[in-house]
């Protein structure tokens, strides 16, 4: 039995190196510790030959207890009992005296397995090892040098002299590795420090061993994708190749790694359809066997955002069961996943905060913002928690001296209803300001305004304390913006602005810089740029033209999904570049080879876009309007957060409708009837104050109330502000009382028989419907009067419906040339009456 056990062992690499003498250099003490079975015994041994211990033996010791403890589940591990044992601190002494003494592996691997078994990375042996280690680097061999990368990367040290200096290294000895796990570790703990350059050197190695490497080792794609998220850049093709290489393996995942990977997707906003949906089949399958508080919180995590509501209940119900056990890391992954969920199990709620309570302090300063999220969407009631984690969160704050700490903290400590603000909370702000890049300092101006609206004193006149904040905000926004010489920098920073500071404060100045940097405009940011200019519905031609001459020039470089992003804002702002239709052919064609490629929500995404600028590919209307990609669609939608599964099915429908209407000959049937009844019924059935004055100025023009119908539906459910018919000598056609909907004093409006359209009664010989519409700033660009695309659409499909459609701009309507009720009878009648075919004389 002894035999067996230590043959069996000694599999393990910590023995293997010392087990290689003869019968004549026996070590009895090697021999001892190759028949251990467990940490105990190993402890033993140690304890019985101290003064017989050499560097050798105290290596293969600490190996073999960190060995013992990696085989367990996470659960069972006794890694702080290992640790504390008076044994163990023989081995830390010993390790510490004899460190001049290890060769260059052991030196590392005992730095490895010294930190793995907790051991403080300000503590002396720790220290020392890293110390020797540094001395050493440039004569390690690959895999120690990754594994040294990993213990700095642990210890918090990635921008660490001696991580630059493993950066260099790597640099120099690329083309020498062959190992993907060595190279994949290295690439992640080094990127911070990665320049452009080297990024793209690292990139191509990674592409070139992923073809080499055994595809069962998932870890090292994983990896791969770790870096890409890391540096912020998705470069698409190796991406895809590694989630290839993922989606192979998905069977043999377990919740933990499946909750990893999708972790790096989201950040990465990377929805793999196939991964989805085989991630979700795998998850299902782990669920009866995920019965312990780890791998059930890992289970939770990756599926609840994915599952049904019947599977959602099922998982709600064992987390309110398990719920007394978990740890508090446990608590703050369930309480974020209730809140993704958007679960309103009040019971589970209760019991996940309960938790968190117990565990308040042993929370980090990230942790704690984390949970006050998550408590405050979840609309968690509890006064005396929530006073609890504010005292904790401004504690932190002040305590704190990161940037981006300081941010979070600010952010979700301006969630919390307050009275009033400290004074050193302000002071804390302002000063890391100057150290922020711009979405930070985005996220104080919301803070910031969010503390103006709440303090009492606001009713009179903002405090100055919030005034010089910012004042401040400012002057630090215009200041990083001058000084900015790197685009993708820029755009990094940009990717997420949003919100009233940005659009009044800094907007303006952001487009100088944009058009000041524009020469680095290349195939590689194209998209980031275009995607920009969509969000802020800010229309800059010198920008867009860019842009377009940047795409058609090298469109083969531009991945093939990346057209959608490219094309988005000539849809939806409207603007038609130089050689504007070579721009949509030449994107058209970079897409049909992949058509089958394309996630399905992706290509309703862009064959949308491509609808709004009038374009309709016959090849992409054929393989979205096919039973099996709506299947394939239908199963990815139910993988897909709420918020995006919904604005999927709109646009689904709302290309259904445009290509019915602009495409007859494609024969595509319209199959939204009942999902637009469905929208129909949750609306609001509302119009504004200014909705209600023009159908009472239209009632005055056309000759009485009952000429013009509110809301109309129109067949294809397009609802038409106002309607009213008009005959062949152009006068207004009354409708009757059944048909004519009513408005409520509230401006509800109540739905008379013909609301849906299809049953409207026929017009006489002649005459001609007219489509009245209200355009509100929504349907302009920001910084103009130019008209968007999917207000040009909408006019184009009520024509086509058979409408005179009549726009009416909100600036025009509340301009100070309009002043007067006869001015704007007056504009109305030149609007309605213009461009309408010349009556006939009698």
């Amino acid at each position: 039995m002894s035999m067996f056990r230590l043959r069996a062992v000694t599999g393990s690499r910590y023995l293997r190196r010392f087990l290689h003498g003869g019968a004549a250099n026996r070590d009895h003490v090697l021999e001892q510790l190759g028949v251990c079975s467990g940490e105990d015994q190993v402890l033993e041994v140690v304890g019985k030959n101290k003064a017989k211990l050499t560097v050798n033996h105290v290596g293969c010791a600490i190996g073999m207890l960190w060995h013992f403890q990696k085989e367990k589940p996470q659960m069972l591990r006794t890694v702080e009992l290992v640790k504390s044992h008076p044994e163990f601190l023989t081995l830390r002494v010993l390790a510490e005296n004899k460190i001049e003494l290890m060769d260059d592996v052991m030196l590392v691997d005992m730095l490895y397995n010294v930190l793995r078994l907790n051991v403080e990375p300000y503590d002396s042996l720790a220290q020392q090892l890293v110390s020797e280690a540094w001395l050493r680097l440039y004569r390690f061999p690959m895999p120690s040098l990754s594994k040294f990368a990993v213990c700095l990367s642990d210890q918090h040290l990635q921008h660490s002299p001696p991580m630059g200096q493993i950066t260099d290294i790597l640099d120099q000895k690329l083309s020498s590795i062959d190992d993907a796990r060595v190279l994949t570790t290295l690439m992640v703990s080094v990127s911070s420090l990665v320049s452009p350059h080297l990024r793209d050197k690292l990139i191509n190695k990674a592409d070139h061993l992923l073809d080499t490497m055994d595809p069962s080792h998932y870890n090292n794609p994983r990896r791969m994708v770790q870096f890409l998220r890391n540096i912020k850049y998705s470069y698409r093709p190796l991406l895809e190749k590694c989630n290839h290489i993922l989606l192979r393996n998905v069977p043999h995942l377990n919740a933990e790694n499946i909750s990893i990977i999708m972790g790096l997707y989201q950040s990465m906003q990377f929805n793999n359809c196939d991964f989805r949906l085989a991630a979700k089949q795998r998850l299902m399958e782990l669920v009866d066997s995920s019965a312990d508080p780890f791998s059930f919180t890992k289970l939770f995590v990756a599926l609840g955002p994915m599952a049904g509501e019947d599977t959602k209940e099922r998982l709600e119900s064992t987390a309110l069961l398990m719920a007394e056990d978990l740890n508090a890391q446990q608590a703050l992954a369930v309480a974020e996943t209730l809140e993704e969920i958007q679960c309103r199990n009040l019971n589970l709620i209760q019991k996940i905060a309960s938790v968190v309570h117990k565990n308040l302090h042993v929370y980090k300063p990230m942790e704690i913002a984390r949970i006050t999220q998550a408590l405050i969407l979840l609309h968690y009631q509890s006064p005396e928690l929530f006073t609890k984690l504010r005292n904790i969160l401004v504690q932190f704050l002040l305590d704190s001296v990161y940037p981006y700490e300081v941010t979070m903290l600010t952010r979700v400590l301006s969630m919390l209803p307050s009275p009033r603000l400290d004074e050193g909370v302000i002071s804390r702000v302002e000063a890391v300001l100057p150290q922020c890049n711009l979405n930070d300092l985005n996220t104080f101006a919301m803070a910031v305004a969010k503390w103006v609206r709440n303090d009492p004193s606001y009713r009179h006149s903002t405090p100055s304390k919030y005034v010089r904040l910012l004042q401040t905000l400012n002057r630090c926004g215009h200041e990083r913006l001058r000084k900015a010489d790197r685009l993708d920098l820029v755009l990094e920073e940009l990717k997420y602005m949003s919100g009233e500071w940005f659009e009044e404060m800094l907007l303006e100045e952001t487009m100088v810089t944009l058009q000041r940097l524009e020469d680095q405009i290349s195939w590689t940011n194209v998209p980031e740029m275009a995607l920009f200019l969509t969000r802020t519905n800010h229309l800059c031609t010198p920008l867009m033209d860019r842009i377009a001459s940047v795409a058609m020039e090298n469109i083969n470089k531009i991945h093939y999904s990346a057209t959608y992003a490219t094309l988005l804002p000539f849809a939806v702002l409207n603007y038609d570049p130089p050689r504007v239709d070579e721009l949509f052919e030449i994107c058209i064609q970079r897409v049909i080879p992949h058509i089958s490629s394309f996630d399905p929500h992706l290509l309703v995404l862009l064959a949308y876009a491509l609808a709004v600028a009038d374009c309709f590919p016959e090849d992409l209307v054929r393989e979205i309007f096919n039973v099996n990609f709506l299947a394939k669609l239908d199963s990815q939608l139910e993988t897909l957060p709420d918020a995006l599964n919904k604005r999927i099915r709109l646009r689904l429908m709302e290309l259904n409708r445009a290509v019915c209407l602009e495409c007859p000959e494609s024969q595509v049937p319209w199959f939204h009837e009942r999902y637009c009844l469905q929208l129909q019924k949750k609306g609001n059935g509302s119009i504004s104050p200014v909705q209600q004055q023009i159908h009472k100025m239209l009632g005055e023009v056309l000759g009485g109330i009952n000429c013009a119908r509110v809301a109309l539906l129109t067949t294809y459910f397009y609802t038409v502000d106002f309607e009213c018919v008009l005959d062949r000598h152009h006068q207004a056609v009354a409708y009757s009382e059944q048909s004519q909907l009513q408005i409520s004093e509230d401006g509800k409006v109540r739905w008379g028989s013909d609301s849906v359209g299809k049953d409207r009664s026929e017009v006489p010989p002649g005459a001609q419907r007219v489509a009245v519409d209200f355009l509100d700033s929504k349907s302009f660009c920001k910084n103009s009067r130019h008209m968007k695309g999917e207000a040009m659409m909408r006019k184009r499909h009520l024509e086509i419906l058979g409408y005179h459609v009549v726009q009416i701009p909100h600036f025009e309507w509340n301009s100070m040339e309009l002043s007067t009720q006869d001015a704007w009878k007056e504009y109305l009648r030149k609007k309605i009456f213009t461009g309408l075919p010349e009556a006939p004389r009698c």
